[in-house]
């Protein structure tokens, strides 16, 4: 397959090259998307056929459910089944890195939702996704836009590398801008329970939710028979090509670890900026500063898909606070990690 390249920035859409790109979709075809989150996979969220081509191009298992795009968070009525509550979080967080799952509407098949009887909602803030939901006139099926497993895109060029002959066209809006997938809740009542965190988080679900509760899955691994209610709950997720091994233990602690690490094993380190005067300058990533948790969640992807460049035996990286935007950091490493977790005393 010919994938086209469309060059835009959120700034100056290229009013043309979304019209092709909104025909790509309501024929049935996939296009891939910038977000303010990563880059989504994009198909026509009612056309089964062409969902089953994003789990295709992605090698994605079936029973893990697609979210859908829509233009502005109103437009969920015409997919699901919305509430008080959902309208509550829209107000507050939408546009923007949120999703809700709601009870599906028949409009949207079964093969878009992992055989679910929901459906995962979410409305976009960057601009060139909306000009794309809105030209297609209809919601857009996009999970991020990468080979299942491997880690999230976070640029055009990371979309590139995975999909290049694969899908129908790719939209290069530049850098996305938080870097982490969106926070995905589930509403039970004035509940509101968090499947997946992102830069929405569970403080800031307080504010609105009159309670909120966290899935174990989000730390934990889900039980090899249950089912995966959004995506990300299940499978291993965005994983190097080297095996990853998360540290924890005070941090002068880790650092001596880091050093000698280095001088022993064929190693590559994602390690803070403050680390970085104590490192030998090879295989070694900034990710941040240790407090700047905006700078790790946008540099984690790029960072993990850059050692994949590097020939190392391990990679080490820091055990991640499970506070504030810190949670949703912990839940995507301890999935790139499979769970493998290093105590430093």
């Amino acid at each position: 397959m010919d994938t086209q390249i469309f060059r835009m920035t959120p700034e100056e859409i290229d009013a043309q090259a979304i019209k092709s790109c909104a025909e790509i979709i309501k024929s049935g075809g996939l296009v891939a998307i910038p977000t303010e989150t990563v880059y989504g996979l994009g198909a026509d969220a009612t056309d089964a056929d062409a969902a089953a081509k994003i789990y295709a191009a992605k090698g994605r298992p079936s029973d893990n459910p697609l979210i859908i795009h829509i233009a502005a968070p109103e437009d969920a009525e015409r997919y699901a089944h919305t509430s008080p509550l959902y309208y509550k979080l829209a107000k507050a967080f939408m546009p923007g890195p949120l999703t809700v799952i709601l009870p599906k509407k028949d409009i949207i098949p079964s093969g878009v939702t992992g055989g679910l009887d929901t459906v995962a909602v979410r409305c976009p803030s960057h601009k060139v996704a909306h000009a794309l939901i809105e030209a297609s006139c209809v919601a857009i099926a996009a999970p991020s836009a990468n080979l299942s497993g491997s880690p999230s895109p976070t640029s055009a060029e990371h979309v590139i590398a995975d999909m290049n002959g694969r899908i129908d066209a790719i939209i290069d809006g530049g850098q996305c801008e938080i870097g982490l997938e969106s926070t995905i809740v589930k509403l039970e009542g004035e509940t509101a329970i968090m499947l997946r965190p992102g830069a929405i988080t569970a403080d800031a679900l307080g504010c609105v939710c009159e309670k909120v509760e966290i899935a174990a899955a989000v730390t934990e691994l889900l039980g090899e028979n249950e089912r995966p209610l959004s995506p990300g709950m299940k499978y291993k997720h965005y994983a190097p090509a080297a095996p990853l091994v998360l540290l924890e233990g005070e941090d002068d602690a880790v650092a001596d670890f880091l050093v000698a690490a280095q001088s022993r094993e064929n190693c590559a380190i994602l390690g803070y900026s403050e680390e970085m005067p104590l490192l030998n300058n090879k295989n070694i990533i900034d990710v941040g500063a240790r407090d700047d948790l905006a700078t790790q969640a946008q540099t984690l992807f790029s960072a993990l898909r850059e050692t994949n460049s590097m020939s190392v035996d391990v990679i080490y990286a820091h055990l991640p606070t499970q506070n504030g935007l810190g949670l949703a950091l912990y839940n995507r490493l301890i999935r790139a990690a499979a769970h493998t977790i290093k105590h430093i005393d």
